[in-house]
C-alpha cells in the first residue's frame, strides 16, 4: 500500500532522532514497551477470572449433582428457630 523500503524507513528515523534526541527517544522507546507490556498482562488477566469462574461453576453443579440437592432446595430447606415466649 504504502510501499515503505529500507531507505524511507532509515530517512524517517533519522529525522525523528534529530526532532527527539537519542536520550527522549530511548524514554520514549521504554515507555512504549511498558504500555505494551501492560496491556498485555491486562488482556490475560482479564482471561483468568472468566475461566476460574467457568471451572467454579462446573465444580459446583458437579459437586450438587452427586449430593442430590439443587440450589433452590437447598435454600428453601433453611433452618428455622422455634422461639417459646
Amino acid at each position: 500500500m504504502f510501499g515503505f523500503g529500507m531507505q524511507e524507513l532509515l530517512v524517517i528515523l533519522a529525522i525523528v532522532l534529530l526532532l527527539f534526541g537519542p536520550k527522549r527517544l530511548k524514554n520514549i522507546g521504554s515507555d512504549l514497551g511498558n504500555a505494551i507490556k501492560g496491556f498485555r498482562t491486562a488482556v490475560t488477566d482479564d482471561d483468568k477470572p472468566a475461566e476460574n469462574t467457568e471451572q467454579n461453576s462446573a465444580k459446583v453443579i458437579d459437586s450438587e449433582a452427586t449430593q442430590g440437592t439443587s440450589t433452590g432446595e437447598a435454600q428453601s430447606q433453611k433452618p428455622t428457630q422455634d422461639t417459646k415466649s
